[in-house]
């Protein structure tokens, strides 16, 4: 597998984990359970740091996730920028 490969899998894997966390707040006390203890724990940090700078609209629709999953992508491209960058260097 190549660099660019590795880099939108886990980028793709991450986006998912993303959609399937805010699903689970559509679903009563989905959060609470095993998976969604632990999809909170490695989402909930980099979601929280879009949910600082963007409030819900009306107050309860978060958009915060929506932005989180384009800065994703914008930063495995960038990764894979440097990366190719680096590698071709040599």
């Amino acid at each position: 597998m190549d660099v660019y490969g590795l880099i939108m899998n886990i980028q793709n894997i991450y986006s998912f984990m993303i959609i399937g966390y805010v699903l689970l707040s559509w679903l009563p006390n989905a959060r609470e359970s095993f998976i969604g203890v632990w999809l909170g724990k490695l989402v909930e940090p980099y979601l929280g740091i879009f949910r600082r700078f963007i409030p819900p609209i009306g107050g309860m629709l978060d958009i915060s996730p929506i932005i989180a999953i384009f800065a994703l992508r914008f930063i495995a491209y960038g990764l894979y920028a440097v990366v190719d960058f680096i590698l071709n260097m040599f």
